[in-house]
């Protein structure tokens, strides 16, 4: 196998592709409330739809699933046979959808592709009027992160922030932070854990691909070695009036 499909085999049917748990996206929904009877979602980097699910289950609502990987998508489809869910194969930062479409926009373990900055941005024109925006960004939990943490994080997210600085960040933007929740290390577990076994697979099922499937794993390594040094942080924002 190539390393792109053993990058590929290593992700395929995990239950979540960033830490989070069902626990974790009830309370931030209840967080995110009030919200009308059936209300309008926007799941933005829906995966495989753990979240998306769970808020079609929970509110009743019509949610619309984004992503720009076809087969998450497929998978999602299927297991949401029944519940009000459409999926839309697209890119985050330039959504095809009319502006105040949702009452709710939600995105898990998403945000960091485009960079919080810029999803405040582009995401909040969807937002109807009362509408809350609901996301989980990656954070340095500690002003000085560890060497290794920096080497893992600094080429692929650079902007990466502290709580207090995303806080701010947002409040300049005009937005309101009604809360702020550090997921905890069980919400880790639940992505690393599945990920952790299937790799372990592979290298029964591949031999002489261990240094293709120590790099995908390396991510792992890093959070046992460096995990109090960063972590993902759910938002609950309202955009305040201009």
């Amino acid at each position: 196998m190539t390393p792109e499909e053993l990058f590929r085999a290593a992700h395929t049917g995990l239950p979540r592709e960033a830490p989070g748990s069902p626990a974790t996206t009830r309370l931030l929904l209840g967080l995110a409330g009030p919200l009308p009877a059936r209300p309008r979602i926007v799941d933005i980097g829906c995966g495989t739809g753990p979240a998306t699910l769970l808020l079609a289950r929970e509110t009743g609502g019509p949610v619309v699933a984004v992503d720009t990987h076809r087969p998450f998508l497929e998978r999602l489809a299927a297991d949401a046979a029944g519940l009000d869910v459409r999926t839309l194969e697209a890119s985050m930062d330039d959504l095809p959808l009319p502006d105040g479409c949702a009452d709710l926009v939600w995105a898990e373990g998403s945000a960091y592709v485009m960079g919080f900055d810029a999803a405040l941005r582009s995401w909040r024109r969807l937002l109807a009027p009362g509408g809350v925006l609901v996301l989980t960004e990656a954070e340095w939990t500690t002003p000085r992160p560890a060497p290794g943490a920096r080497a893992f994080w600094d080429p692929g997210y650079p902007g990466m922030r502290t709580t207090g600085a995303n806080v701010t960040a947002a409040q300049d933007a005009g937005w309101t932070v009604a809360a702020t929740y550090l997921l905890p290390d069980a919400d880790w577990a639940a992505y690393y854990g599945p990920l952790t076994e299937r790799l372990a697979d592979l290298r029964r099922e591949h031999p002489g691909h261990d240094e293709v499937l120590d790099g995908i794993g390396a991510e792992i390594g890093v959070r046992d070695a460096h995990g109090g040094d960063y972590g993902y942080t759910a938002y609950v924002l309202r955009p305040r009036r201009v």
